[in-house]
């Protein structure tokens, strides 16, 4: 009871330090050093714990981290921005994937503090896991949907398999036998009655995927899958988005929740979802995770209101398995807290009481992502602070410690923007960020909301906002004039707070200084021959007379026949750009068309947007290749 008390008066006093310190950020701290941003995004520890490595993805470089001193005691520059990290069993090297349109696996000697040798992966490659055995390098290729099979020894690929959307996190069992992948997004409508992101679990001896672990309605955003020590469970952050109703609140998880899946391995099942947040107090941006060696601690980050979740996960087990699967009944009936049945949990905001300790991290560290631990202390990667936090999480009173990773930098413009973007203590009790419902740096979530700028029950296809500034109007019907009056009216009507003027002005140049990602239908960065031929129909079926070059959009409205039942009789629909049209599915206005040639055939049959009516399967595929590409 005295360790809970404890634990509890912990977490409220950082809790009061990290809202005066967000006030203090709002504000415009300055910098205390000139130079560019390390970024820590990735960590592992070394066998014996004596040393920590940390990839630092602007920063371009890999650190090394001697825990006994608290201080960087070495660097090695990286071909590109880093993006995870897989250390040899005995410690000797590192595996770190460097993302890019062809990225790169660095393999570090770290005796040497020099890189050994580099494989080849895919576009935007993360995630890298290496096999018990050490033997094979598993790569999630982001954008080519699809995982690698590298061999250590000579990089060499020995296949790929396709899974979902967007792989970003991995993880394999200790036997081996199966590679777990998480998948960012879903892949389908968004206009169903069920939408979520997949796990995919891949048999590394088959080499495909054998079975795909279903999510809550609405789950989206993973970020981290870790399997425990035991092998018996996994768990992967998400965001659990309530997407079927309108965004008219924020308390009580409305609008977004956020939330671990626990996985049972052996039955290859989901055991339930838990939310991550308080009645009272949203847990924004579940990001990293990671098991204590006995496997009784899970920690969780919270990327945007800057915390850590300690879970005792026994105890969350129990708690779980005493969850009936149909209501109790009859005399002497018993409930586990506001679940009755197993089909609650996932909306409990009171489910981890008694069970988690939630700190803030120490004032100053912002945008926790990675976290490792070491025995019983965990390290936190702060992205946007270039720290790293740790905190005994077993002791009678726990305290902080931040480590500076380097001199300050300065925090340009953009960078503060982007923080802001980040940043869930700016939002109406923490529930989410800018980032929340439009992550991979101002992308899409792939989900259908019913905001209130248009009026309540005409859920909208969430929208990119690459490129926002430069093409007006906002919003799929255009009713904000420019980007910039969206910015504002999000921060009023999504966050729900007032925030001063400098944080919009700067959210806009940060999205200003969004650039396009080279489409992985590109071939040596250059259009292949099937999309050279599919420009040549693009001009033909006439598609450039409202999507022109170079923005790829006549920046007009237009009626082309797609309103559906929930759209109003005079909806005109604003022509979006088409560039990265490959990252942005589902499509249309209500995302009721999960691929390109959903567009152009079924839901284009008067030719109101480009004459496709009369072109060929090959045409078509040609046409779409060409879309794909930009």
């Amino acid at each position: 009871m005295l360790l809970a008390l404890a634990w509890t008066r912990f977490a409220f006093a950082s809790f009061v330090a990290l809202t005066v310190a967000s006030w203090t950020a709002a504000g415009g701290e300055p910098a205390t050093a000139a130079g560019p941003p390390l970024s820590p995004n990735a960590l592992e520890a070394s066998p014996d714990g004596a040393r920590l490595y940390i990839a630092c993805a602007t920063g371009e470089r890999l650190l090394s981290f001697d825990v006994a001193s608290r201080s960087v005691v070495a660097s090695v520059p990286l071909p590109a921005p880093p993006t995870g990290l897989a250390l040899a069993a005995d410690g000797s090297r590192l595996f770190v994937t460097c993302a890019r349109p062809r990225s790169l696996v660095a393999v570090v000697d770290l005796s040497k503090g020099a890189i050994l040798n580099q494989f080849s992966a895919g576009h935007t490659a993360g995630a890298p896991v290496l096999s018990p055995d050490n033997h094979t390098l598993y790569v999630c290729n982001r954008f080519n949907n699809d995982v690698s099979f590298l061999d250590t020894a000579s990089g060499r690929e020995l296949r790929r398999v396709k899974v979902r959307r967007e792989p970003i996190a991995a993880d394999v069992t200790p036997d081996g036998r199966f590679l777990l992948v998480a998948n960012h997004l879903h892949d389908g409508r968004a206009d169903a009655d069920y939408v979520a992101a997949v796990i995919s679990v891949i048999d590394t001896t088959r080499g495909d995927v054998v079975k795909e672990l279903l999510l809550p309605n609405g789950s989206g955003v993973l970020q981290d899958l870790r399997i425990s020590p035991d092998g018996q469970h996994a768990v992967v952050t998400h965001l659990l988005g309530r997407h079927h109703l309108p965004t008219t609140q924020l308390e009580r998880g409305w609008m977004n929740s956020n939330a671990k899946t626990i996985l049972h391995l052996g039955r290859l099942e989901t055991v339930n979802t838990v939310l991550l947040d308080s009645p009272d107090r949203g847990a924004a941006n579940p990001w990293g995770c990671a098991w204590s060696a006995d496997g009784s601690a899970l920690v969780v980050t919270h990327a945007g209101t800057h915390e850590l979740s300690v879970v005792r996960f026994p105890e969350l087990l129990a708690k779980l398995g005493k969850v009936p699967a149909a209501p109790p009944t009859g005399p002497g009936a018993e409930y586990v807290g506001a679940s009755r049945t197993r089909a609650d949990v996932p909306n409990d905001l009171a489910f981890l009481v008694g069970i988690r300790q939630r700190f803030g991290l120490p004032p100053g560290d912002r945008g926790p992502r990675a976290v490792v631990m070491v025995g019983s202390r965990a390290w936190v990667a702060n992205y946007f602070s270039d720290t790293l936090a740790t905190v005994d999480v077993a002791a009678a009173h726990p305290r902080w410690e931040s480590v500076s990773l380097g001199p300050r930098p300065a925090m340009s413009i953009v960078r503060r923007g982007e923080v802001y973007f980040h940043d869930a203590t700016i939002c109406f009790q923490g529930w989410q960020s800018c980032a929340s419902c439009h992550p991979g740096d101002g992308r899409v979530d792939a989900l259908n909301w019913d905001l209130l700028n248009d009026g309540i029950g005409n859920p909208k296809n969430n929208k990119s906002l690459l490129l926002s500034h430069r093409t007006p109007p906002a919003m799929s019907i255009g009713v904000r004039e420019t980007a910039g009056m969206a910015v504002r009216a999000g921060l009023r009507h999504i966050l729900f707070t007032v925030q001063p003027e400098a944080v919009a002005e700067a959210m806009d140049e940060y999205l200003k200084a969004l650039k396009p990602v080279p489409s992985p239908q590109l071939v040596e960065g250059e259009l292949s021959a099937a999309a050279v031929r599919g420009r040549e129909i693009f001009q033909r079926a006439n598609c450039a007379a409202c999507h022109p070059a170079p923005l790829f959009t006549d920046l007009e409205s237009h009626d082309v026949g797609t309103r559906g039942p929930l759209d109003r009789p005079n909806d005109r629909f604003d022509t979006p750009t088409l560039i990265e049209l490959w990252r942005t599915a589902p499509y249309l206005h209500d995302g009721s068309a999960a691929t390109l040639k959903e567009v152009l055939t079924t839901r284009n049959p008067s030719d109101q947007h480009g004459k496709t009516s009369d072109l060929t399967a090959y045409e078509i595929a040609d046409l779409i290749e060409y879309l794909l590409s930009l």
